[in-house]
């Protein structure tokens, strides 16, 4: 059967307005393969993975009658020519399950293969009939002969197995055989020769295999330009270096900038975002551009291409990673729009169109147009490019501005092409948008993205959101970076709470996420608003500020343990895995994770009451520990040390805000 006619019999059997022709449906696969996880959209996109990650697959696999059936998984990374392969388990009423554990980064492929297993289907019978004590003579002689078949049309070490087998088999007496049939000695031996009879093969479903830190990070956000103790003094990558040692102190491992290339003078922003500047105003790092150049330049204040360089190496000896804002769009006075004019949209009165999002307006921003008759290629290879650039200086990380406000297959392409040669490379998407694109983003390749979890503050949105995020399609195609606080967003529920809200969402992004992010200042509890909006009042985006990050009220100390905490304890370093468990207070947010192999098992409890202390019962899983409901387990607090014994499912909590507005235990059974 070629492929061309099986595709055509299968065309035709998707089409029930036309009858299929016998020559078709004798082509058909007899065995069916459905409803196979883990798969995007029929395999349009590719399932998200890390490198070391076992990929889970279920299927439903059947066929008619009652013979048995031999499934199996087969995988392959892109750059190997030969698959691998594993059995799948058969758990009943058609459903399979295996593993495989993808070790390396990039694309690979996994399909299931089944067939009808006769020697298996052999054995099946003859336990059953030999175990009802009927007669058996016949089917041993079928048995025999099957084995001879095998030898037959089988050459080398096998053939003599399988001839000796066979001899074997006809020297014993009944009951000999059917124990010597039914040992698995038999089976695997069976299964090398075996035929494969009505072969049938899924489609090949793509996985992205991207490094560790594609799901498991900790993000801190600053602008090179504040590190200065005098805010008319523009900071530089040189002083950067000073803030290295705490930032790593502080547990985290990528050290991401706002962009860093030139800014334009043209309708520079004033503080505040007002719409004139003074003379020292240094404007906003996103209007990219300036005589100096554009997106491949250094701002000249910030330091030359040598000293980011030297950046770049440090913060690599002090375990973190540099990640840069990739933004494309550009100051009035980028150099584009001299030498490539017709990258942009102009007006009938020869003025050009500025960035809007109504009612703000951003005059200093021009945007691209990715489908202009003089953009293609030339605008995309042009943004590839400038993405390559910095990761040949060392850059392996991205965020990217506003991603949903620019051509899905763009982006498509970019990543996909930047990755084929520099499979290490993570982008990460700031799209706050609705849920649709947010995926969709995710499936064309970007390895993380912001969420909504800034804007989910009750038990019952936080509950609603996480699980989501466990659930397919969002399981498969999206990795929830929880960042607390972003230069754009200062959170509502930050305004007012006071040192306690800061630490109630610390607690809530670390534990949540094997991805959390904070914009510098968070730690300081910084909170100070524009009325009547979730913006920061004297924003950083429009002057430099500088920061004493020792002033008393600081919660450098206990973001510092939770960041230890969450490299201690494997179950704390995916999204995935989280369960809600009772605790009867709806202010108290009461979840789990425990690690793949069940060996680690952290509880966390949050009290979403900045105010006032919380008390409630609640449930320890030890339904989940195998364990009867008057168990006796182990606790420990995460965050000072401390050991315990609880006696049975049903326990206690009190959380007071002024001390700690949440707990964090690991149980163990004793």
């Amino acid at each position: 059967m070629t492929a061309e006619l099986l595709q055509q019999a299968l065309t035709k059997q998707n089409d029930s307005t036309s009858p299929l022709p016998l020559s078709q449906a004798l082509l058909l696969p007899r065995i069916a393969i459905e409803d196979t996880t883990p798969v995007i959209d029929g395999g349009d996109f590719a399932v998200k993975a890390v490198e070391g990650e076992r990929i889970h697959v279920t299927s439903n696999v059947f066929a008619d009658g009652h013979d048995r059936l031999a499934v199996r998984i087969r995988w392959r990374s892109a750059r190997e020519e030969h698959w691998h392969s594993v059995t799948m388990t058969e758990l009943g009423n058609n459903a399979w399950d295996g593993s495989f554990t993808v070790q390396a980064q990039g694309p690979h492929h996994y399909c299931i293969e089944a067939w009808i297993d006769q020697f298996a289907s052999f054995c099946y019978e003859l336990g059953k009939k030999h175990t009802a004590g009927v007669p058996v003579s016949l089917e041993l002689q079928e048995g025999r002969n099957q084995v001879l078949h095998a030898a037959e049309r089988n050459e080398g070490e096998l053939h003599q197995r399988l001839i000796q087998l066979h001899q074997e088999l006809s020297g014993l007496l009944e009951t000999e055989q059917v124990a010597r049939f039914l040992h698995e000695d038999s089976a695997e031996l069976m299964a090398q020769a075996d035929l494969r009879p009505y072969l049938s093969t899924s489609p090949i479903y793509p996985i992205d295999v991207e490094r560790r830190q594609a799901l498991f990070a900790s993000w801190y956000e600053l602008f090179p330009r504040s590190i200065t103790d005098d805010p008319a003094r523009h900071g530089t990558f040189n002083d950067v270096h000073s803030r290295l040692p705490m930032i790593r102190d502080m547990g985290f491992d990528v050290l991401y900038f706002p962009p860093i290339h030139p800014i334009g003078r043209s309708h520079r922003k004033g503080k505040n975002n007002s719409l004139t500047a003074g003379p020292d105003d240094p404007g906003s790092p996103y209007a990219i551009g300036s005589e100096e150049g554009g997106h491949e330049a250094i701002h000249a204040q910030l330091g030359s291409r040598e000293d980011f360089r030297r950046l770049v190496a440090a913060a690599a000896e002090h375990g973190l990673e540099i990640a840069l804002d990739f933004a494309i769009q550009c100051s009035q006075d980028h150099p584009w729009l001299k030498q490539h004019p017709g990258w942009f949209n102009w007006r009938p009165d020869g003025t050009i169109k500025y960035a809007e999002n109504p009612p703000k307006k951003y005059q200093d921003i021009v945007n691209v147009d990715f489908y202009a008759a003089d953009a293609i290629p030339g605008l995309w290879m042009e943004l590839r490019d400038i993405v390559v650039g910095w990761v040949q200086e060392g850059v392996k990380t991205f965020r990217v501005d506003n991603p949903h406000t620019k051509p899905l297959p763009f982006w498509q392409w970019l990543i996909s092409d930047v990755r084929a040669e520099h499979p290490e490379v993570i982008f990460l998407a700031e799209a706050f948008t609705t849920p649709a694109m947010m995926a969709r983003l995710g499936k064309v390749g970007y390895s993380q993205s912001y969420t909504y979890f800034t804007w989910r503050n009750t038990k019952a949105e936080l509950s609603e959101y996480f699980t989501q995020l466990n659930q397919s399609p969002w399981r498969e195609c999206y990795r929830p970076n929880f960042f607390v606080n972003t230069p754009d967003i200062n959170p509502g529920f930050l305004h007012q709470c006071g040192r306690a809200g800061f630490l109630i969402r610390a607690a809530l992004a670390t534990m949540g996420s094997g991805l959390w992010g904070m914009y510098s200042g968070f730690e300081l509890c910084e909170s100070a608003a524009v009325p009547g909006k979730e913006e920061y009042l004297d924003s950083e985006k429009y002057e430099i500020r500088p920061r004493d990050f020792s002033i008393p009220g600081n919660i450098i100390a206990q973001i510092a343990q939770l960041n230890r905490i969450r490299r201690q304890n494997p179950a704390l370093q995916t999204h995935l895995g989280l369960t809600f468990y009772n605790a009867w207070n709806d202010n108290i947010v009461y979840f789990g994770k425990r690690s793949e192999d069940g060996s680690n098992f952290v509880l966390v409890a949050v009290s979403l009451d900045p105010f006032n202390a919380q008390e409630a019962h609640f449930e320890l899983p030890l339904w989940e520990l195998g364990l009867p409901d008057d168990a006796q387990t182990q606790g420990e607090d995460l965050m000072n040390g401390h050991r315990w014994t609880w006696h049975g499912k049903t326990q206690f909590m009190r959380i007071e805000p002024w001390n700690q507005p949440f707990g964090i235990w690991r149980i163990t059974v004793s």
